[in-house]
């Protein structure tokens, strides 16, 4: 549906809730922003001043202010909320760390928004500071934060706000093992999203209130589930799984999908798109109507001058670092996370095999690295420093470590439990080589595992490298917490592989079949 059309029928379904008497509603959302202040390319990852004027960029914080604005205007009754995963992805984080997005944020004018596991990647201390930064509500209804004094009073469960004259509830879900994705702390604990949205919305329901909209940082599949198992609930915007519904190609499912009467959204990622969804009410709450699309945030949509200028000046302390031209790649590196968290890919090879180089002439055998910390492509031609931090943006640093193979393979069989969601613990692999057979009970899913030409031996004791991340516990991994003689203290990863990178310029992408699905 194109950005014109969306606009006239978003009209029309308002003028057809005012001579109903209903209450009508447009929710303009957005999701795991990550940082992607600027344009971006076609690959979600940076795109260059000269390709954005020939009109083959996307998004940007310049084109959201406009879109939003714009879609403002179309209606008089309108909510702008966010589904988490603002933090992270780009050197704008690594330097501003929330302050950025929390400007922005504020200018474009949010009500609301939830907290994503990436808003704890440098603890609590630094997501106090963002919810302290920002006009709106941060929301988080399944964590105690009681016993964390940084958060405890900082964040609620949910919220009530009045817009055109009718109470609506917020209420805000981040992923139930954020204590395994990010650097929460251990005061931090997460709970059941499904029970602690059914706590809220008896508690606001009980206060008068039946318009019930979840923020929901956790998933497509999840935000289908507490759909399935909640009552009360009308929307959920969601998070986490960089989900595009729609009717364009590559869309997960319809937008909205509907599941009973409750409305579920998802705007892809990185600012590529804004979600509109317009609601219709009656009297007592329900959901009669929905409908709309997420508006791609290509060309066609102008960029806003103040905000460009602003974004420009911000990104002025950055272009040294990142303008630096690195190496030189033959072909699309691909880090997509629709490739990566799914299948063996070039980017996750490349990484894998840079750490491995890196460390091999200390007794490391195999090299383990977690497709959720794989985040972009990478272009071919000349690869600058800002395009590397891009796809690993985390500043995680190389661990070595020893386990035996029984642990190994209990590692793989963590890398393959939640491939079904996409989950980022899925393994890229240097040294090795495993099969994964899907169709297979858990704990027996992998086999013809090979290091160094060998079968895997259960007893003998390997040398691993990985990230810090993964080695301290991240993405489930926590068999390797108690490894042996473990150093978290190497090279940063990112300049590992622009080093390797460099190194064997022009780099070729390959796969080579060292994992084999079956499923």
């Amino acid at each position: 549906m194109s950005y014109r059309l969306l606009s006239s029928a978003a009209a029309l379904a308002l003028t057809a809730g005012v001579a109903q008497a209903d209450y009508s509603l447009t929710i303009l959302h957005t999701n795991d922003f990550h940082a992607r202040f600027e344009p971006i390319s076609k690959y979600d990852s940076g795109c260059s001043a000269e390709d954005n004027a020939e009109g083959k960029c996307f998004g940007g914080s310049a084109r959201l202010m406009t879109a939003i604005n714009d879609a403002k205007a179309r209606t008089n009754n309108h909510i702008l909320v966010d589904g988490g995963d603002q933090f992270q992805g780009t050197l704008f984080y690594t330097y501003y760390k929330g302050k950025l997005a929390a400007e922005m944020m504020n200018q474009m004018g949010y009500d609301a928004m939830t907290v994503g596991n990436h808003e704890f990647d440098d603890g609590p201390e630094v997501l106090r500071g963002f919810v302290d930064s920002v006009e709106f509500p941060v929301l988080m209804s399944n964590a105690d934060i009681s016993g964390e004094p940084l958060l405890s009073d900082a964040i609620q469960k949910s919220v009530i706000i009045e817009r055109g004259g009718e109470k609506l509830g917020l209420i805000g879900l981040t992923p139930q093992d954020t204590d395994e994705l990010a650097s929460p702390g251990p005061n931090v604990i997460f709970t059941d999203p499904v029970d602690a949205v059914q706590g809220e919305v008896d508690r606001l329901t009980a206060e008068g209130v039946n318009k019930i909209i979840v923020l929901s940082h956790s998933g497509y599949n999840t935000d289908i589930r507490v759909a399935e198992n909640t009552t009360g609930v009308d929307v959920i915007v969601g998070g986490h799984s960089n989900t595009l519904l729609g009717d364009m190609e590559g869309a997960a499912g319809s937008y909205p999908t509907m599941v009973g009467n409750t409305a579920i959204v998802q705007a892809y990622a990185f600012g590529k798109f804004l979600g509109e969804l317009n609601v219709t009410f009656d009297d007592e709450g329900n959901v009669t109507e929905a409908a709309g699309a997420p508006l791609i945030m290509d060309a066609a949509v102008s960029e806003d001058e103040a905000t460009k200028a602003r974004i420009t000046e911000a990104a002025a302390p950055l272009d040294e670092i990142r303008n630096k031209v690195v190496a030189e790649a033959a072909d699309v590196i691909t880090g997509d996370r629709s490739v990566c968290r799914q299948m063996e890919c070039t980017g996750g090879n490349l990484i894998a095999d840079a750490m491995l180089e890196r460390v091999r002439d200390q007794g490391i055998d195999v090299a383990l690295m977690n497709s959720g910390g794989i985040r972009a492509d990478i272009d071919a031609g000349p690869v600058t420093m800002g395009e590397v931090l891009t796809v690993l943006p985390f500043q995680n640093s190389l661990s070595t470590f020893q386990v035996t193979g029984a642990t190994l393979l209990d590692a793989l069989e963590n890398g393959v439990s939640q491939h079904a969601d996409g989950a980022g613990r899925f393994l890229q692999v240097s040294g090795m080589s495993f099969t994964a057979d899907l169709t297979q009970e858990p704990g027996s899913r992998i086999s013809d595992v090979m290091i160094g030409g060998e079968p895997l031996d259960p007893e003998k004791v390997y040398g691993v490298v990985s990230n810090n991340f993964v080695r301290n516990g991240g993405d489930g991994f926590s068999m390797f917490r108690d490894a042996m003689n473990a150093y978290d203290f190497g090279p940063d990863l990112a300049d590992v592989t622009a080093e390797f990178i460099a190194e064997n310029a022009p780099y070729q992408p390959y796969t080579d079949g060292r994992i084999t699905l079956k499923q």
